[in-house]
């Protein structure tokens, strides 16, 4: 089935193009909100080649495709749909869009859609410095007969520019997706979010490490550049958005190339570096404060309890904050401490759903099980969870269990990914230096856990009968 044939029997299946009111995607998802979820035959979809899985969350149809299929799919349905937001229903007078969740999930949604635009940049960027850290490793030098002082200091400046560049000016690549998520110019975004990094302003770097005294106005506020912030960007691209959308409502069509543009970003700037950005950096440096505290509890603490219960945050819908945070701490600190723990709790996923599968007697349940596996090694954990273990409970308490374990010796060894996004088999690229071995390690020991225990107590013929 082509990704054509797919991308339309998908819209039949979900109650054609009238039950949409939007579409998104993220890296291993299509995300449909449809006006009555009654219309949708999930089983149908779920029988689909190529579909994984499907789950409603968070007010969103979500049908589990994987990387890569996921972005032509999304093209597809994009072609035949006319759009991605307020769809109309093929013609009908446009509806506005059914709210579904409750307020927390809704801004998460809101959140979350603003971040995965830029995650895969985020991504190639964590893998460049993965790279990097290799011409830098004696130990990998070695195995080629170099030193690091072989490699020459020009090859070393580009990977510079591979490695700083979008962290450099992540709040242009933040101001620029929520300009775009919420209904403003995206290029207006991006120069607004380049203001905020301008190096007419003292680098926030160098003002932390008392290197430079930020600008004093007023005669007491401190304003600095907003390097590696995140918070600030976004406050700054909701507000400049709906300034945005009121002027040009209201100024005159002769003038509006001219005004809104310029009082936008006049607006949005004063804002940003004078009101909401000073607090919203307090707010952001406090909530990362907060969250690597918990994590570097004593005695690997912090690690077991976020490998066993980050897992969960996923079935309430609220995992996309994550984003935030590993962003927040890549660009502060050049490390992403959630990464090795969270990706325990993904082996240990693929460890319990494997138990399953070779125990059941089904075949149907071992031809979801094998893959679902092998998918959450990749780091693509629906399947799994929604598909198998979460469907008969044991297995995932097992699961939760194994990723505890993971997380309890990676917090204990000290492990740190260099970007995001990607964990599993695919992760190891984001420890391409003396951390490998623990990284695989952890994993391993994992989906290890999950296994025995799910082969000893979380899956049995009684549960696959009644299941």
């Amino acid at each position: 089935m082509s990704e054509q044939e797919l991308a339309a029997k998908i819209i039949e299946l979900v109650g054609g193009k009238g039950n949409l009111s939007a579409v998104r995607h993220c890296a291993t998802r299509l995300r449909l909100i449809v006006s009555d979820k009654e219309k949708i035959d999930t089983k149908a979809i779920e029988a689909l080649d190529k579909v994984k899985g499907s789950f409603f969350n968070s007010g969103q149809y979500q049908i589990i495709l994987g990387t890569g299929l996921v972005n032509r799919v999304y093209d597809e349905v994009i072609k035949i749909t006319g759009g991605a937001d307020n769809l109309n229903g093929g013609g009908e007078e446009k509806k506005e869009a059914p709210v579904y969740g409750n307020k927390l999930q809704r801004a998460i949604r809101l959140f979350s859609d603003t971040f995965v635009p830029i995650i895969p940049v985020l991504v190639a960027t964590g893998l460049f410095m993965g790279l990097r850290g290799m011409l830098t490793q004696s130990a990998v030098l070695s195995v080629f007969g170099l030193v690091p002082e072989d490699i020459p200091e020009n090859l070393l400046i580009y990977t510079r520019v591979l490695t700083d560049t979008a962290f450099a000016f992540l709040p242009a690549l933040v101001c620029w997706s929520t300009m775009r998520n919420f209904g403003g110019s995206p290029i207006i975004g991006t120069v607004l979010g380049l203001m905020l990094v301008n190096p007419a302003l003292p680098n926030a770097y160098a003002v932390g490490a008392g290197e430079v005294e930020p600008l004093k106005f007023f005669g007491f506020l401190n304003v600095t550049g907003y390097q590696g912030s995140v918070l600030p960007a976004f406050a700054a691209g909701i507000f400049a958005s709906q300034i945005e959308k009121f002027l040009r409502k209201h100024i005159p069509d002769a003038i509006d190339l001219i005004l809104t543009p310029f009082l936008t970003l006049l607006a949005g700037t004063i804002l940003a570096i004078f009101v909401i950005g000073p607090a919203l950096h307090l707010v952001e440096t406090g909530l990362l404060t907060v969250v690597k505290n918990l994590l570097f509890l004593p005695m690997g603490i912090g690690g077991l309890l976020y490998g066993s219960f980050g897992q969960m945050m996923g079935i309430f819908g609220i995992h996309h904050i994550l984003n935030f945070l590993e962003i927040s701490m890549l660009a502060q600190d050049g490390w992403n401490y959630l990464n090795p723990i969270g990706t325990c709790g993904n082996a240990a996923q693929a460890g319990a759903v494997l138990a399953v599968g070779l125990k059941a007697a089904s075949v149907k349940l071992k031809q979801i099980a094998y893959p679902s596996c092998l998918s959450a090694l990749l780091g693509i954990t629906e399947p799994a969870v929604f598909g198998v273990n979460l469907k008969y409970m044991r297995p995932y308490a097992m699961a939760l269990i194994g990723g505890g374990v993971g997380g309890f010796l990676a917090s204990n060894l000290g492990l740190k990914a260099t970007g995001m996004a990607i964990t599993g088999i695919p992760g190891t690229l984001l420890y391409l230096n003396e951390q490998l071995p623990w990284y695989i390690f952890v994993n391993v020991v994992s989906f290890a856990t999950a296994f025995v225990l799910t082969w000893l107590f979380g899956f049995n013929k009684k549960m696959e009968e009644q299941g």
